[in-house]
């Protein structure tokens, strides 16, 4: 079973999710009947149930949910961003519609830093969400450097730890909290100061670049002011740090406006993607080596020939691929074991090694609702 819903962050809008998340459940319920004994229905529907009682889980949604189901299986995944409602059965899971949100295209990552602490935030074009660094990311200078902060020629001292250390420059707001002493003595406090925000930055991009950019392969968009652009851009080794990023100081934004300064800077590196995309396959189908014809594009994909498959995003073929022959079938979506014919394929893609972008339609190279480019 593969259940898709808007939902709603807020009260009183999120009121009527659990009611709309229990009738695409017994919309599935009226598929498995028709092939299913009522034992192993309620057992599959057992979780789906609970979930929908699940008043913490619904007082805590994003812009909407995914919520897969088997026998002895049960996943949900919230997501940053509107869906059509969707359930299904079949034989696998229908994944198209999560393809499309997880795509590095169009999902971003920021890193709020100054010289004191970092904060992380994950989205798309629609819905930025703040996230927890991992575990041995130093979101704090005194995370990074601990006692090792370091010092200049002659005798040291602290300063920085009391209330005035917040500032405009500190992630951390007022109070000086989270924030760490920096010691100074008989040199320049300015050389101290630089030396242990170089240290940091470098301790924060290693960290974030191994936890986050490298396990996730999203653009990463930096946020910071002005004058710590430059520095930290210097040091970094991060490969999925982007050219362009917020020079303003994010602690004033709110995070809508920093979601939209990030999609800013994205919108021209997605657009510019899709398009190459598309002169690929223009170049590709006229050598003989891509397709845009179902049967055709099935058959190069059960024999593992699909290097890169775009499929229209809300486009549907209700059917079944026979994934060792590559022969489409087409059938009734209401039927238990039948799927969409372009979501089975992007599987069998993905299993030989392929990438699959879900696309627009505006922006498809094609009408038929998929376009191919072959590795030979």
């Amino acid at each position: 079973m593969s259940i898709y819903q808007p939902t709603h962050r807020h009260h009183p809008d999120n009121a009527q999710d659990p009611i709309r998340f229990r009738n695409l459940v017994e919309q599935a319920r009226d598929s498995l009947e028709r092939a299913h004994q009522a034992d192993a229905i309620d057992a599959l529907l057992e979780p789906f149930h609970a979930l929908a009682d699940d008043a913490a889980f619904w007082n805590h949604t994003t812009e909407a949910l995914a919520a897969f189901g088997a026998p002895g299986l049960f996943r949900v995944i919230r997501v940053q961003r509107q869906m059509a409602e969707l359930a299904i059965v079949a034989d696998s899971f229908h994944v198209k519609p999560l393809l499309r949100i997880q795509q590095s295209a169009d999902r971003f990552q920021i890193l709020s830093i100054n010289r004191r602490d970092i904060r992380l935030f994950e989205g798309n074009r629609d819905a930025l969400d703040e996230i927890e660094p991992a575990a041995d990311v130093p979101a704090t200078v005194t995370d990074a450097l601990g006692d090792e902060l370091p010092e200049s020629q002659g005798q040291a001292h602290s300063y920085g730890t009391g209330p005035a250390a917040g500032g405009a420059g500190s992630n951390r707001g007022a109070g000086g909290a989270k924030t760490g002493g920096m010691r100074h003595g008989h040199g320049s406090k300015k050389d101290v100061v630089d030396q242990q925000t170089e240290r940091y930055f470098r301790a924060v991009d290693r960290a974030v670049t191994e936890h986050h950019s490298k396990p996730s392969g999203l653009p990463l968009i930096l946020a910071a002011l002005p004058e710590y652009h430059a520095p930290f851009r210097a040091l970094s080794h991060n490969a999925q740090l982007i050219e362009s990023g917020i020079e303003t100081n994010p602690e004033a934004l709110s995070i809508d406006e920093l979601r939209a300064r990030a999609w800013q800077i994205l919108e021209p590196l997605v657009l510019q993607r899709l398009a190459g995309l598309v002169e690929r396959f223009g170049a590709a189908h006229a050598a003989q080596r891509g397709d845009d014809g179902l049967p055709q594009v099935a058959a190069a994909a059960a024999q593992g020939r699909v290097e890169t498959l775009l499929v229209e995003a809300q486009r549907q073929l209700p059917g079944r691929l026979d994934a060792s022959t590559g022969v489409p079938r087409a059938g009734e979506m209401a039927h238990p074991g039948v799927d969409d014919l372009l979501d089975d394929l992007a599987e069998q893609v993905l299993r030989t090694g392929g990438e699959v972008i879900v696309v627009p339609a505006e922006r498809m190279p094609s009408s038929t609702g998929l376009a191919a480019i072959y590795r030979f």
